[in-house]
C-alpha cells in the first residue's frame, strides 16, 4: 500500500545580498524563484568563484541555472555546479542533488543515487535531507524498505522544527509503524506541527492522515485519537477532546463531557482548560451555574496569560457577591496549596 507523507518543498541560500528560495520540490518537479532578479553581471562574478573551487559558489550557481536567473537555465548545467559543491561536502549542495536525481531534471532520475545525496547531506544536519531520507526509507525508494530508519530520520529532523518531518513522525506513532503506536505522542508532534503556523502547512488534526493509510480524514478519527492520549492522562488531548464535546465536532455535542474533559485537562493547569471550564460555569444554567468555581478558573487561567480571561473576569466580578468573590479566593488558595504539595 502506497503509504502517504509529506513533502520538502524549499531549500535557501544567500546569494551575495540576495536570498535565493529555491522551491525545489521533493519528487516533484516545480518552478523555482529568486527573490530578486539576479543579472548577468552578478552570475558572471558566481562563476569566476565557481570555477575557483569555491563550493558556495558552486551551488548557487547552480541555483542560477535552475532558475533561469542570470543565465540561460539548464538543469544539465545546474547538475554539474550542486555536483561540485556536493563533492566538497557542501550540504545544500548534496540536497539539491539528491533532488535532482529524485526528479530526473537534468540528470537520469535515479532513487540510489537521491538517497546516496541525502544521506550526505542529512549526515550532516540538514533537516530537510533527514526528512526526505526518512520518506526513502518509509517507502522503500532507493534504499531496503524500513520503518525504524525513517523514524530515526524523522526524528532528528523534527527535532529540529522540520514540519514535514514532524507530521511524518506523528502518523508514524498514530499507526505503529516503525515505533510502538503511542496516540500521545502522535498528538504531541501534530501539535507541533500545527504550533507552526506555516501559511502552506494547515493540517488540522482531523486531516493528519491520507486515504491511503486506510483512516478517514475526518473529525471523527480525531475524536478517537484524542479519546485514547486523553485516557492516558494527556492535557492537550483532553482539552481539545472536551472542546470537541462541546462544539459537536465530530461528536454528538454533549455539555457533561464537555465539561468533564476541560475539567481533567484544567487540574493539570492547561490554561485553555481552565478558561473554557470557568467559561461554562459562568455562562452555564442550572447546574452549570457556579460563579464561584467560574471565578477561580478564569482567574487560573488570567495568570497563565490567558487575554480573554482578563475582559470575562470583568463581567463576571459584576454578577458576584462580596462574599462570593472571597469564598472563590479562598477555593483558589487552597486548591493551589493542594495541587502544589502533591506535585511536590
Amino acid at each position: 500500500m502506497m503509504k502517504a507523507v509529506l513533502l520538502d518543498r524549499t531549500a535557501r541560500r544567500m546569494l551575495g545580498s540576495v536570498t535565493i528560495a529555491t522551491a525545489l520540490l521533493l519528487f516533484v518537479s516545480g518552478s523555482m524563484a529568486l527573490a530578486q532578479q539576479v543579472d548577468a553581471a552578478t552570475a558572471k562574478e558566481w562563476r569566476k568563484a565557481a570555477e575557483r573551487g569555491d563550493a558556495w559558489a558552486q551551488f548557487n550557481l547552480g541555483v542560477m541555472y535552475s532558475t533561469g536567473q542570470g543565465v540561460v537555465e539548464n538543469d544539465i548545467e545546474a547538475v554539474k555546479w550542486y555536483r561540485k559543491a556536493a563533492e566538497q561536502g557542501d550540504a545544500e549542495g548534496q540536497y539539491n542533488l539528491g533532488n535532482m536525481y529524485r526528479t530526473g531534471e537534468g540528470v537520469a532520475e535515479n532513487d540510489v543515487e537521491a538517497v546516496k545525496w541525502y544521506s550526505k547531506a542529512a549526515a550532516q544536519g540538514d533537516a530537510r535531507a533527514q526528512s526526505n531520507l526518512g520518506r526513502m526509507y518509509e517507502t522503500g525508494q532507493g534504499v531496503e524498505e524500513n520503518d525504524l530508519e525513517a523514524v530515526k530520520w524523522y526524528r532528528k529532523s523534527a527535532e529540529q522544527g522540520h514540519a514535514k518531518a514532524q507530521f511524518n513522525l506523528g502518523v508514524m506513532y498514530a499507526t505503529g509503524q516503525g515505533v510502538a503506536e503511542n496516540d500521545v505522542e502522535a498528538v504531541k508532534w501534530f501539535r507541533k506541527l500545527e504550533e507552526q503556523g506555516h501559511p502552506e502547512d494547515q493540517f488540522n488534526l482531523e486531516e493528519r492522515y491520507d486515504a491511503d493509510r486506510g483512516v478517514a480524514e475526518n473529525a471523527l478519527e480525531t475524536v478517537k485519537l484524542y479519546t485514547k492520549a486523553a485516557e492516558q492522562g494527556d492535557a492537550s488531548a483532553q482539552f481539545n477532546l472536551g472542546l470537541m464535546y462541546d462544539t459537536g465536532e465530530g461528536v454528538a455535542e454533549n455539555e457533561v463531557e464537555a465539561v468533564k474533559w476541560y475539567k481533567k485537562s484544567a487540574e493539570q493547569g492547561y490554561a485553555d482548560a481552565q478558561f473554557n471550564l470557568g467559561v461554562k460555569y459562568a455562562n452555564g444554567k442550572d447546574a452549570w451555574e457556579n460563579y464561584v468555581l467560574a471565578y477561580m478558573w478564569i482567574d487560573f487561567a488570567r495568570v497563565q496569560g490567558i487575554e480573554l480571561a482578563v475582559k470575562e473576569m470583568e463581567i463576571l466580578v459584576r454578577k458576584m457577591t462580596t462574599e462570593q468573590i472571597e469564598e472563590a479566593q479562598k477555593m483558589a488558595s487552597e486548591w493551589q496549596a493542594k495541587h502544589s504539595s502533591v506535585s511536590n
